[in-house]
């Protein structure tokens, strides 16, 4: 199969040396493409920066910003089968970038921010010939807000986990997720390592996907 793996954080700039960003360290999806590689997929990795090593045997597509990743997602899904949306994308960027170095201030200020784009919610939802995994790092309500997202987006599947934790989640080497299927019970992955996991939800995919795609054809 030929996988299209999203991981890390984007950066929105504020000004030349400023910008908002997340806590996402890569670890998760970086992990996934990796066991899609053991697994024997084709796998195109698009990065936000993250400072682990990109794994091996995996294209990498290195973005910044959202727009940066919308783009290059738009243009990956043309011809793979499987996408698994695991970058954590800023919801918001300032409205307009300064060409200069703001200087520092003693006094509060406004910084005027804007919606990103909806990468997920802004992929084709009809005659699609590629499976959808998406992602939801929660601190609470999870599963509630994890089904929302899984019809809303139009997801096929949903990988939610509990990002208020400091044991596990982002930056953290271990997990714990709980997957959403549209007509199938949960199932939990109990804590243990990323790299556990991805193999796990890679196995997960490809079964699912599998009988996805072979019914829509």
């Amino acid at each position: 199969m030929r996988f299209v793996v999203t991981a890390g954080p984007t950066r929105e700039p504020i000004d030349p040396v400023r910008f908002l960003s997340n806590r996402s360290s890569g670890k998760m999806g970086y992990a996934i493409a990796e066991a899609a590689v053991a697994a024997g997929h084709d796998v195109n990795l698009i990065s936000g920066p993250a400072s682990i090593p990109a794994p091996s045997g995996v294209k990498i597509i290195s973005i910044m910003t959202s727009d940066e990743l919308h783009d290059a997602v738009h243009r990956a899904v043309r011809d793979c089968d499987v996408l698994v949306m695991c970058a954590a994308v800023s919801d918001f960027k300032p409205a307009t970038v300064e060409r200069r170095k703001m200087p520092k201030r003693k006094t509060p200020f406004a910084l005027e921010l804007i919606p990103t784009r909806d990468i997920l919610a802004s992929l084709p939802r009809e005659n699609r010939k590629f499976f959808v995994v998406g992602f939801a790092a929660e601190t609470h309500e999870l599963e509630a807000s994890a089904r929302e997202k899984l019809l809303a987006k139009n997801c096929d599947m949903i990988v939610a986990n509990d990002v208020s934790r400091s044991d596990s989640g982002m930056e953290s080497d271990e997990n714990e997720v709980t997957i959403f299927f549209r007509e199938a019970a949960p199932k939990k992955i109990s804590r243990t390592s990323k790299k556990i996991i991805a193999r796990e939800l890679v196995k997960i995919i490809s079964k699912m996907s599998e009988k996805c795609l072979t019914k829509k054809s």
